[in-house]
């Protein structure tokens, strides 16, 4: 956008926020890092403003550097979870988990990533399956977790080799995965099949499934999930009986909140 063509600004206009959501913005799945020359051509900025806002949003802890070369880190997604909650993904979801509930007899979750851990936003319970109780505000690892797998196989490539970098992988039970390597390779898989299954790892006797829901352009940005006891259901049973409604559930909650989008665009 040429500076004829940009919108006149009012006086409480803050230009140097503009700049910062614009280096921001000049990341993206084609260009995961970039150079500081390179951000300055992106953003049409001096280097040495690229330098200030790129350095401001690493202290932040926003942006990543090798020294050479500048990345996002996931805290901003925690951008992204404002917007979520404020555009009302718990009170979409509730209705959808309560009929998910009621018809698997099981509990049922959405969760947003918060850093390295999912958020419980929404939550129908049905019985205590886990030691400790689960309620909205809850959090867990992502690695040990469906729903923590179905987000990280939203990321992208260079966002999921960031987080198998610095994440540590301690064992919660003797099933899980404490190797980046065999991580990655089932985050893969998630990635392609479209759901997760997590067979006690996060506590023994505790089977989760999880799918992705994901906003109109297709950009995951939430999990769905049931949970069942390990004496009730084999992974068979889950992959079965729990799939296709969680599913449809998925379904309908992306339908809602897209319909949700359209009205409030409209006004």
């Amino acid at each position: 956008m040429t500076t004829e063509d940009a919108p006149e600004r009012g006086a409480h206009f803050v230009q140097s926020l503009e700049r910062g959501l614009m280096v921001v913005r000049a990341f993206s799945a084609e260009r995961p890092s970039m150079t500081l020359s390179e951000v300055a051509r992106a953003t049409d900025l001096t280097r040495a403003a690229a330098r200030r806002f790129l350095l401001t949003l690493g202290d932040l802890g926003y942006v990543r550097t090798d020294g050479r070369k500048f990345a996002l880190t996931p805290r901003v997604l925690e951008l992204g979870y404002a917007y979520v909650a404020s555009a009302g993904l718990p009170d979409v979801a509730q209705p959808h988990l309560e009929d998910l509930s009621a018809t698997v007899r099981e509990s049922a979750s959405v969760s947003v990533l918060e850093g390295d851990d999912i958020l419980y936003v929404a939550r129908v319970a049905t019985s205590r399956i886990m030691a400790v109780s689960i309620a909205v505000g809850t959090r867990f690892p992502a690695s040990t977790t469906s729903m923590g797998r179905v987000l990280l196989a939203g990321y992208g490539n260079a966002e999921l080799d960031a987080y198998l970098d610095r994440v540590e992988l301690s064992p919660l039970t003797r099933f899980t995965l404490t190797s980046s390597a065999a991580l990655r390779t089932e985050i893969l898989r998630v990635r392609e099949q479209g759901y997760a299954i997590v067979d006690q790892e996060l506590e023994e006797g505790l089977r989760s499934l999880a799918a992705p829901i994901r906003d109109a352009s297709g950009r995951v940005i939430a999990a769905t999930n049931v949970s069942a006891h390990a004496n009730r259901a084999s992974i068979e049973d889950v992959r079965r009986d729990l799939l296709p409604v969680l599913l449809e559930t998925t379904a309908r909650i992306e339908a809602d909140l897209a319909s949700v989008a359209r009205r409030d665009a409209a006004h």
